[in-house]
């Protein structure tokens, strides 16, 4: 891989965790579990192959439908890949961003967030974004919201509006545009992740679960990716 060009961004959708635990008789949470450790090793992996993004949908908006026991193991679980990552910043210099609308998160967990974005940000080669209680429309419902206060305010007249004034009140500002979008488990959808953002993304759709998903299966993602021709809707 490192003789061919790498994504400088690259977003994963990290489906596939409940069946993946109900094909072997597991709850769910084993599913999550496994998953986690996934994440560990693919986002290891993103940086040694010299990726500068990676933006991973932790949990969507849609998910707080889902029982209070699973909704409860995936929170800890983030929580104590947090307190690992504060506890390890100085060694592994990884900047942490979080999209998504926090204040319904637990008081502990919003403070693990905002410490590890806030003692991050010095660092600057590598940056994870976590896509958490995130929905696509609902960033775009809430850009249009602060930019509609900021009209009102006398900021700006609604002509001012451009692509990139927009852009500027999404969660991702100031990070380009995901190249590649990885979605393992066999489904089709984009499940409202990165509308936006995605516009001109390359798809890659895969048949393998995420607590399955291994370097080499990035490996023929990127592959596939470098396969295409972009063109941006140019000839």
């Amino acid at each position: 891989m490192e003789q061919k060009p790498v994504p400088r961004h690259i977003a994963i959708i990290m489906d596939g965790n409940g069946r993946w635990a109900k094909k072997r008789g597991l709850p769910r949470t084993a599913g999550h579990a496994a998953g986690a450790e996934t994440f560990r090793r693919i986002a290891n992996y993103c940086r040694t192959l010299g990726v500068e993004y990676l933006t991973v949908y932790a949990f969507s908006t849609e998910n707080w439908k889902r029982s209070e026991e699973e909704v409860g193991a995936i929170m800890k679980l983030l929580g104590n890949y947090l307190k690992e990552a504060l506890r390890d910043m100085e060694k592994n210099h990884v900047r942490f961003r979080f999209f998504g609308d926090l204040t319904r998160l637990s008081p502990k967990l919003q403070q693990l967030c905002a410490e590890a974005e806030n003692k991050s940000a010095v660092f600057g080669d590598v940056q994870v974004n976590f896509c958490l209680n995130y929905g696509g429309r609902d960033e775009l419902v809430k850009a249009s919201q602060a930019f509609a206060r900021d009209v009102a305010g006398g900021k700006y007249t609604p002509e001012d509006l451009t692509e990139e004034l927009l852009a500027s009140y999404l969660y991702s500002q100031n990070v380009p545009d995901p190249e590649l979008i990885i979605r393992p488990s066999g489904e089709m959808r984009t499940s409202n992740f990165l509308l936006w953002q995605s516009a001109y993304s390359e798809y890659v759709f895969m048949d393998v679960l995420w607590p399955d998903f291994s370097p080499e299966d990035l490996d023929q993602a990127i592959a596939e990716y470098n396969g295409r021709n972009r063109r941006f809707g140019g000839v």
